[in-house]
């Protein structure tokens, strides 16, 4: 494994949102870099996401609380859309993205802040990815990007979301030893996320299946 987010559901493919225009990348769902343990914790960066979805998310209600290391931090470039309805499927995208990132941290492949926003498939490939961390005893580290965005909500109640991950400055780390594994960027750095999100009877949107191309052309630099 040569980067932090292996290709989470390898078995499916990005057909599974055709009736989403696919003009975004990236997400979270790999695995540890190639027979490589790494934790999470490096380059926090200096800059900060300007108009992310959260800060605009309705009440919270009984959601799980994230807390991550100080080292596993993001830029989420997702700005607002100005519709409540995305701007909600937005923000539990998000928070699905930080709550797998804190089971791996505190490695548990069950942890239920991620299953709070995710089900099915999806869930499924969580814990599998999760899981691959605590086999390695390895965690995430540094800054994660998200950007090129695209969602599209419908009247049923489900929406499709698409986005880039920029892993450049994302790595792994061993438990053990606190070794970070710096490896170079690539075009594989790049990865290309497309989810299908619905609505559950406590008002979060849930990923209920997530698909993803590492080095896709759509989130090169």
């Amino acid at each position: 494994m040569n980067r932090r987010r292996p290709t989470l559901l390898a078995a499916l493919t990005l057909t599974a949102t055709a009736a989403l225009t696919l003009s975004a990348c990236g997400s979270d769902d790999d695995s540890p870099a190639k027979g490589e343990d790494k934790i999470a914790g490096a380059d926090t960066g200096s800059s900060t996401p300007s108009a992310s979805p959260s800060e605009t998310v309705p009440d919270q209600g009984e959601r799980p609380e994230i807390a991550l290391p100080a080292d596993v931090t993001y830029k989420f470039e997702w700005g607002k859309t100005g519709d409540a309805v995305k701007d909600a499927v937005l923000h539990d995208a998000e928070q699905r993205i930080r709550a797998v990132d804190m089971a791996i941290a505190e490695q548990d492949p069950l942890h239920k802040a991620y299953r709070f926003y995710s089900e099915g498939e999806a869930a499924a490939g969580s814990e599998k990815y999760i899981r691959d961390f605590v086999d390695h005893k390895a965690r995430t580290t540094g800054v994660t990007r998200y950007y090129d965005e695209s969602v599209n909500a419908k009247d049923d109640g489900t929406a499709a979301l698409v986005y880039c991950e920029d892993q450049s400055k994302s790595f792994n780390r061993f438990l053990k030893t606190g070794k970070t594994d710096v490896t170079p960027v690539t075009k594989d750095s790049y990865v290309l996320y497309a989810s299908t999100l619905r609505k559950n009877d406590k008002g979060v949107w849930v990923t209920e299946r997530l698909v993803s191309e590492r080095g896709n052309a759509k989130c090169q630099p």
